[in-house]
């Protein structure tokens, strides 16, 4: 209704003028009997007001639909009005919507395509990294001892890219189990053991075995991984323990990833979740992505958990997992 009375504003006003003119145009050329004018007048203002009631209760529909905030994008063709111009928007509106979904459609199967591609080639990268890892394994030569250091950095990219593809479609590859934090804790760090001895880092694990939660095992694994190869990576030659603890807040869990390395400068802490960014220790660290702590924070919160940091330039760096259900008996 209020749009309907803007639109119509000027239109008032100009009918106004024109009623003004008529009766100035009677006065002027000598008529007496100003009841005439104004007679004139007010059959004008009848006939003007049935125009637009007429025009009100045709085009109601329409003026709603441009007022009404939309819940969703089809619902902006849902509507259908018989009168020529809200009928020509809402053939454009079905011609624009009919577009769109096309773009939105192909973009979806090329993303699907990609996502194919991109899990197919990671699959196949693996069997000639197993090849090099058991013709590496136990190897005394140097060479062979570097080759095999490239290979799981290698093996972990593309984890890291293969968990990144299945983000799209986590609730497809998803599970709720009781977790053992411990035996997590413990699989995670046996994973990059040679990463730590690479390092000269020295894992420390202090979960107690009656800690356990409700939630996906493999996406919690994850992101334990992701945290634990930042603290190797920002402690790497210092020669201290990186620990993994956990501890009860308000009656739940919560694994803490604990390291002694450079820090995090404070300029930093509020932009570390973001994808890409390297912040001041990207520059020293050239192994940094700046995707392991985004790629945490995104399982994280689709896993209805919560992702804690606090860091101290010289002193280390602690990331906790914060679970907000309560303890589970395992």
């Amino acid at each position: 209704m209020k749009l309907f009375a803007r639109e119509h504003l000027p239109l008032l006003f100009w009918s106004a003028l024109q009623w003004a003119v008529v009766v100035l145009v009677y006065r002027l050329d000598g008529f007496t009997r100003l009841s005439t004018a104004f007679y004139a007048v007010f059959l004008s203002a009848v006939l003007l007001s049935c125009y637009l009631l007429i025009r009100y209760f045709t085009h109601r529909g329409f003026y709603a639909r441009l007022t009404d905030r939309l819940g969703s994008l089809g619902q902006s063709v849902v509507r259908r009005e018989t009168a020529p111009l809200p009928s020509a928007l809402g053939r454009l509106l079905d011609a624009q919507y009919s577009h769109y979904r096309n773009e939105i459609q192909a973009w979806e199967r090329k993303q699907r395509e990609h996502l194919t591609f991109v899990n197919q080639w990671a699959h196949q990268m693996k069997t000639p990294l197993s090849v090099i890892e058991m013709i590496t394994q136990n190897e005394e030569d140097e060479r062979l001892r570097s080759i095999s250091e490239e290979g799981d950095r290698m093996r972990h990219g593309i984890e890291m890219m293969l968990y990144s593809a299945r983000l799209e479609t986590f609730e497809q590859d998803f599970g709720v189990e009781t977790v053992s934090l411990r035996q997590t804790a413990k699989e995670a760090v046996h994973e990059y053991k040679r990463l730590f001895i690479r390092s000269h880092v020295y894992p420390e694990v202090n979960v107690d075995e009656r800690f356990a939660v409700q939630t996906d095992a493999k996406w919690l694994r994850f992101i334990v991984l992701q945290l634990l190869s930042n603290a190797i990576k920002y402690s790497s030659g210092s020669g201290r323990t990186v620990t993994v603890s956990a501890f009860e807040r308000d009656g739940a869990p919560v694994l803490e990833i604990r390291d002694r390395g450079v820090g995090i400068p404070k300029a930093d802490l509020k932009r570390v979740f973001q994808p890409f960014y390297t912040g001041e220790n990207g520059r020293t660290f050239k192994e940094s992505t700046g995707m392991g702590l985004y790629l945490a924070s995104e399982v994280a919160k689709k896993l209805e958990l919560r992702l804690e940091l606090e860091s101290e330039v010289g002193a280390g760096t602690a990331v906790r997992i914060l679970f907000g259900s309560r303890l589970t008996t395992l």
